[in-house]
């Protein structure tokens, strides 16, 4: 199982694939904000894992393993990130909290989360319900 900072350099490098067709060292740091040094140290141990294939001066690619735990971890962003609009949290706080719950939640946590968004949308009138409980709470206080 990756750790959560291979977890976020997967995640990146998936997501640039799916956008530009590949992902260059110098596109990583940027938006890790992170050095190209660290880029390249967590690629090559992202490439002993087996996670990508990576060449030095001729770029990486990722694995079917990398493919689908990246995947995985995209769905799992964006899942929290319905779950955390559904449940009404503002838009301005969502990127942020997204990023400090994602990596210590476990898949059963996850998968209980889908579980729950899909039932609200399902049932958009519990939604409704969510948000005035929610707006009678925060009358209360």
């Amino acid at each position: 199982m990756p750790t959560p900072s291979m977890e976020d350099y997967l995640e990146k490098i998936y997501k640039l694939f799916e956008e530009k067709g590949y992902a260059r060292v110098s596109d990583i740091a940027e938006g890790l904000e992170v050095h190209p040094s660290s880029v390249t140290k967590m690629i090559q141990k992202l490439d002993k894992d087996k996670y990508l294939v990576y060449e030095k001066y001729r770029g990486l690619i990722l694995t079917s393993k990398g493919k689908k735990m990246g995947k995985r971890l995209v769905d799992r962003h964006v899942l929290l990130e319905e779950f955390l609009t559904t449940i009404g949290v503002l838009e301005d706080n969502i990127y942020k909290d997204v990023e400090g719950i994602e990596h210590h939640l476990s898949w059963d946590s996850i998968t209980c989360i889908e579980t729950l968004v899909e039932y609200f949308r399902r049932e958009p009138s519990r939604q409704e319900e969510l948000q005035q409980i929610r707006k009678e709470l925060d009358s209360e206080a």
